[in-house]
């Protein structure tokens, strides 16, 4: 069952809320094949899981969204995103221990979300596996890739 705040986040800021909140309560979303070391798989499948779903999956703690450090670019901090609730969630442990997989609508995530991080100088990524390891991208690349998947 999904968290309540992730389904009052839903309705309050998504524009395809019904969309939304189908796939939150779909027990198919919950039994989606696990992530991998293939980091580019992993990146892969966000796109379209992302499109299908309406959403995308970032962990908010009491003082915001998760972020660290990029192991591509020094002084740079990512914010991770999931295509899958259960991949947000599996990482709620250790220094993130008390942040929560929120949803965040999808038009919401290319209209805002993007363009703020790159505003920012902020990087994203993508279906991180369980050691935190895979694929960051230019807020701007990703956006566009976004844009292609919807077509």
């Amino acid at each position: 069952m999904p968290d309540a705040r992730a389904v009052v986040f839903a309705l309050v800021r998504g524009a395809n809320w019904r969309k939304l909140l189908a796939n939150l309560l779909s027990e198919d979303v919950m039994q989606s094949e696990p992530l991998t070391d293939d980091f580019e798989e992993n990146c892969a499948r966000f796109l379209p899981e992302a499109a299908e779903q309406g959403c995308v999956w970032a962990l908010q703690g009491e003082e915001g969204f998760a972020l660290c450090e990029s192991e591509k670019r020094p002084q740079t901090e990512v914010m991770p995103f999931w295509s899958q609730r259960e991949f947000a969630q599996a990482h709620c442990e250790g220094d993130w221990a008390d942040y929560q997989a929120v949803a965040i609508d999808l038009e919401e995530f290319m209209d805002d979300w993007l363009t703020g991080m790159h505003e920012d100088v902020l990087l994203v990524g993508l279906n991180w596996n369980d050691e935190l390891d895979g694929v960051e991208l230019e807020p701007i690349d990703l956006l566009e890739q976004l844009e292609q998947e919807l077509q």
